[in-house]
């Protein structure tokens, strides 16, 4: 999927605002027109919420069955309502609440010895175990390839070195990932530090979660 315009990356950030407040202040998913453009397009995506720069839910899908715009929607209202990691987004919270955005490449086999922390997001399969990790969460943890690979698979409830097990698959993938953020000005806080520093994603298929459990 090549990369998004600005434009698309406003109107995406504009659909996940539309759905968290809906979900938060009317318990209900908005009715929004059909998406159109590159957000017609099928991709997997995960919407990240932070709130003072703490994580309040990540979740997404990896899959392609949905449009863009109907994966935003549903993972915004996921990431509000459903992380089990955390409780509900409240209204008091809403104004607070920065939403960033994670478009994924397609899954695709990838080698151990491949893998790059901060370029690639892991996806970890065997039997009924699946466990996901975003490209951002190696680099705001400052974990290596194989940490990175490890976590996956302890995200997936295995073994840390359950990876080298002939029937788990290891799946790699990129993220575009952009937020609210790069489309307003930062002012400092009141006392003039500037922006918190925010928690790395906490991610298992149809929604899925994506960062180290909480």
């Amino acid at each position: 999927m090549p990369p998004l315009c600005s434009d698309d990356r406003r109107e995406l950030l504009a659909l996940a605002r539309a759905a968290l407040t809906e979900a938060v202040l009317h318990n209900r998913v908005p009715d929004l027109p059909p998406p159109a453009g590159r957000l017609a397009e099928r991709a997997g995506a995960f919407v990240t919420l932070h709130h003072q720069g703490r994580l309040r839910g990540c979740v997404g899908l990896s899959g392609r069955s949905l449009s863009l715009g109907e994966t935003i929607v549903q993972s915004a209202v996921s990431a509000a309502r459903n992380d089990p990691r955390f409780t509900a987004i409240g209204a008091w919270e809403l104004s607070e609440v920065e939403i960033e955005i994670s478009v994924l490449s397609v899954p695709e086999a990838i080698a151990p010895g491949a893998i790059q922390a901060g370029t690639h997001g892991l996806l970890v399969i065997r039997g009924s175990h699946r466990g996901l990790l975003l490209p951002q969460v190696a680099v705001e943890r400052s974990w290596p390839a194989l940490r990175f690979l490890e976590e996956t698979c302890r995200k997936a409830g295995l073994e840390p070195d359950d990876w080298r097990h002939p029937q788990t698959q290891l799946l790699a993938f990129t993220a575009e990932i952009f937020s609210e953020r790069e489309f307003h000005q930062t002012a400092p806080d009141a006392d003039g530090r500037g922006p918190a520093k925010r928690d790395a994603p906490g991610a298992v298929t149809t929604p899925e979660k994506s960062g180290p459990a909480t």
